[in-house]
């Protein structure tokens, strides 16, 4: 089940996103000390609290009542939402959750007049890159920052 996530659930939610990209960050070698701005180390419950009082639309999966994955959509210029930190913890990967949450996510685009969806990744993690295009998502460019060390790959899906 997705349900909208209510402040008191930002606590849990920031632990299951930590949790989530903390295998990637392991995957790239990423540490707080070399990447701090990276979504492992960076997220917080006050963080999400400031984010869902702007405006952020933040969903909880959960699997027989247990919160195992989180997805967030903000507005992001006329008609365009980013999805956020689509996350699912890494124990509960592989059983079509993070489908759902993605599919979830088109679906209240859609019903919210939005006609695109944009994301960011990591341009290196090819396998995320790959199902995000089964999923109907193209690639769109790259950025090199200077406080990553990795490069940013940004991804759209049209609305249908």
């Amino acid at each position: 089940m997705i349900k909208p996530l209510e402040p008191a659930d930002l606590p849990l939610a920031a632990e299951i996103i930590r949790a989530s990209f903390a295998t990637v960050a392991e995957q790239f070698g990423l540490t707080e000390q070399n990447c701090p701005r990276h979504t492992a180390f960076a997220v917080t419950a006050e963080k999400l609290e400031a984010y869902l009082a702007a405006g952020a639309l933040m969903y909880g999966f959960y699997e027989d009542d247990r919160p195992v994955g989180y997805a967030a959509l903000t507005k992001n210029g006329r008609r365009v939402f980013e999805i956020h930190n689509l996350a699912v913890l890494p124990a509960c990967r592989h059983s079509g959750y993070g489908k759902q949450l993605l599919d979830f996510c088109k679906a209240k685009v859609k019903e919210l007049k939005g006609k695109k969806i944009v994301l960011s990744i990591i341009e290196e993690n090819t396998v995320l890159k790959d199902w995000y295009a089964a999923n109907g998502f193209v690639q769109t460019g790259t950025k090199k920052s200077d406080f990553f060390p990795f490069t940013s790959g940004y991804m759209e899906y049209t609305i249908r």
